[in-house]
């Protein structure tokens, strides 16, 4: 008997841990689709991309279990499912710092995502240089038997914040995180010139538009069937202005 009851209690954590971490896989895909929307409608619409690469991950278990003993958390999926809200993680990478704002509003915009929290470490950069803008939101996915509303964390930087970050992050796994003071300094310093590379691209960036701007507007859509249709429309409704 003791043992069919220990059965039936594995048996049933196991199915609980597989929601638990399905729950957050499929937040994930939801705000995939997301971003992949707001992808393809820059692509088409404002000839333009503001988001150069997307990444996901779902904490490991171990990950997991370590955060529960530094939060000094109860072994309780709901305590995990409450504290710990970085379990689901998805990166944005822009070209420019503006883009990351753009992207950002975008999504906060959407009526679905519960804005939780907001840090912003490119107006107010981390001690040892470290910049990016971080959501924690919340979105709702549908089980087969429920909705829930799952903690999904979005970190959005800059390429260059991307590369220093990653960098940083190597150097001091590396040194089990005792890293010499002169290193840190340098480091620092390597993420100052980051962010003087991020600023100096968006002026480039801003004068070319404006170039961009004063030039003839010869488009490609142009020769696209949309454009093709959006002509033969524009000129049926000048036609029957001028019928009347």
């Amino acid at each position: 008997m003791k043992n069919e009851l220990e059965a039936i209690t594995y048996k049933t954590l196991q199915t609980e841990l597989t929601r638990f971490f399905l729950a957050y896989k499929f937040a994930l895909n939801e705000v995939e689709t997301k971003i992949n929307i707001l992808q393809e409608e820059f692509k088409l619409i404002h000839e333009y991309n503001p988001i150069e690469h997307v990444s996901t991950r779902v904490k490991s278990p171990k990950s997991i279990l370590l955060k529960m003993q530094k939060k000094e958390l109860p072994p309780a999926i709901e305590s995990i499912r409450d504290n710990i809200r970085d379990i689901a993680g998805l990166r944005i990478t822009c070209s420019f710092v503006e883009d990351i704002y753009k992207v950002s509003a975008m999504l906060q915009a959407q009526n679905d995502i519960e804005v939780v929290d907001v840090k912003d470490y490119i107006a107010y950069p981390k001690e040892n240089g470290y910049q990016s803008l971080h959501l924690i939101i919340k979105i709702p996915i549908f089980m087969s038997d429920r909705m829930e509303k799952v903690y999904t964390e979005i970190q959005i930087r800059t390429i260059a914040m991307d590369f220093w970050a990653s960098l940083e992050h190597k150097i001091y796994y590396k040194y089990n995180k005792e890293v010499p003071a002169h290193i840190r300094m340098e480091l620092k310093e390597a993420a100052l010139q980051a962010a003087e590379l991020d600023r100096k691209m968006e002026r480039l960036n801003k004068e070319i538009n404006i170039l961009k701007e004063n030039e003839a507007e010869s488009s490609l859509l142009d020769t696209t069937p949309v454009a093709h249709l959006a002509q033969y429309l524009s000129q049926l409704t000048f036609d029957r202005k001028d019928s009347k």
